[in-house]
């Protein structure tokens, strides 16, 4: 459990008290050590744990759903980070994660897809381009979220990074200024907000990429979202992200990372066994229609307790 993870989640809802007296070992991190997560995993599998769990944020998540695939262990998703985009495809109740505990006394198991990109896990998305900028710029990524929006249209157009091509389900993308590869689809097909999965269980992987030649085609992006001409929405069970310089950056689950070219990502079919509780309420959380704005949240991780723009 991080305690410093959503503001002070674990805390302010008991919930290392509460997962103890469940039986639960617990290990609170120590945000001045910088502690190995996957480490931490490996070790509690090998001490004979039989069940594997995160309070904590999507990229932490990732890191110890890696290890519990690994050895074919459940996984518990506790959504005390800030954005808990997983735990919301889930049906996790987002406002209380104290309730994700039930699962350990009233509980049933998913199977669900798990990424993998570079050898390293991904519950949510991967993202290239203006996105990871975005997330490794602390610029933006601490700028307000109507901030980032409002520079979107101007970063894209504006955008001199690396000549990134994407290749999956054998189409190929080229020059586009931002690409999302999703652990499974978002449902922007039926034109609803791309910040959620109604399944995880599909063998693919969703991708968009987004290519702007002017301000008018961004402006056609701000009005039209994916529906708009510089949009391209790809499936695939691999996705293969290639560029003009050796290394490009990444973010993965909103974790900032510098990769080597060619990046590959991949769909493992059924590779995690997710422990949640019978009763999920975020199961009927209705979601708004398809925005250009949700999209980009969804890249840059700032959306609110709801799933909306802050």
């Amino acid at each position: 459990m991080n305690p410093k993870s959503g503001g002070g989640k674990v805390a302010e809802f008991h919930l290392a008290e509460r997962a103890r007296e469940l039986g639960a070992e617990v290990v609170l991190l120590d945000p001045e050590d910088h502690q190995d997560v996957t480490e931490l995993a490996e070790r509690a599998v090998a001490d004979g744990a039989d069940l594997l769990g995160v309070a904590g944020g999507d990229g932490t998540q990732a890191l110890v759903a890696q290890v519990a695939a690994r050895h074919g262990l459940p996984f518990l998703v506790i959504s005390a980070g800030t954005r808990n985009h997983f735990a919301l495809d889930l049906g996790l109740d987002r406002d209380d994660p104290a309730r994700c505990l039930d699962a350990l006394t009233d509980g049933v198991e998913l199977r669900v897809d798990l990424g993998e990109v570079a050898g390293r896990a991904f519950v949510n998305n991967v993202s290239f381009g203006t996105y990871a900028e975005i997330v490794q710029n602390p610029e933006y990524r601490d700028a307000k979220a109507a901030t980032v929006l409002a520079m979107l249209p101007d970063l894209l157009v504006g955008y001199t990074g690396a000549k990134l091509a994407a290749e999956a389900g054998g189409q190929r993308l080229e020059r586009p200024q931002a690409v999302l590869v999703s652990n499974n689809p978002y449902d922007a097909g039926n034109l609803i907000d791309p910040g959620r999965r109604s399944r995880m269980d599909r063998g693919a992987l969703g991708v968009l990429g987004v290519k702007v030649d002017g301000a008018a085609q961004a402006a056609d992006l701000a009005l039209r979202g994916t529906n708009a001409e510089g949009v391209t929405v790809l499936v695939g069970r691999e996705v293969r992200v290639t560029a003009d310089v050796p290394t490009i950056p990444v973010a993965v689950d909103g974790e900032a990372l510098e990769l080597e070219v060619p990046v590959r990502c991949v769909i493992r079919p059924g590779a995690l066994r997710v422990r949640v509780p019978r009763d999920r309420p975020g199961t009927a959380v209705p979601v708004p229609a398809l925005k250009w704005s949700r999209l980009a949240h969804l890249a840059s991780g700032r959306t609110d307790a709801n799933g909306g723009v802050q």
